[in-house]
Formats: structure tokens, C-alpha cells, sequence
């Protein structure tokens, strides 16, 4: 099984990320955060490799921000 394409929805970004809906948006109105696929009329998703890349972007950030 490809989990690079593994699709999630709006709870488990949540739950992954740490941040709500509004907060989500915000993040990618700035661009600072993935925007979602149209999987459905009614439906999105994420890709969760490209919730985990944002991921490991902060952790980067936070690292280089110590150094």
C-alpha cells in the first residue's frame, strides 16, 4: 500500500496538526499550508504526505530558529 497518497479529511488534519478549521484556512490563505484535494461535489481531503511535510517544515524551522 502507497500511503503517499493516502487521503485524509479536516478531523485528522486537526488532530494531526494541532489546529482547528479557522486556523487551518488562515494557513492557507498565507500559503504557509497545503490546500486541500476536491475529492468529492461536497467533499475534501488532504494528502497526508503533504500534511507530514508541513510537519517536519515547522520542525525545521524551529530547529534552524535554535541554532
Amino acid at each position: 500500500m502507497r500511503t503517499t497518497n493516502t487521503f485524509i479529511r479536516r478531523p485528522d488534519v486537526e488532530r494531526l496538526t494541532g489546529l482547528k478549521t479557522s486556523s487551518l484556512y488562515e494557513q492557507m490563505k498565507e500559503g504557509n499550508f497545503p490546500r486541500p484535494i476536491k475529492i468529492g461535489a461536497k467533499a475534501v481531503a488532504w494528502r497526508l504526505a503533504d500534511v507530514t511535510e508541513w510537519q517536519e517544515r515547522k520542525i525545521a524551522q524551529r530547529d534552524s530558529a535554535a541554532a
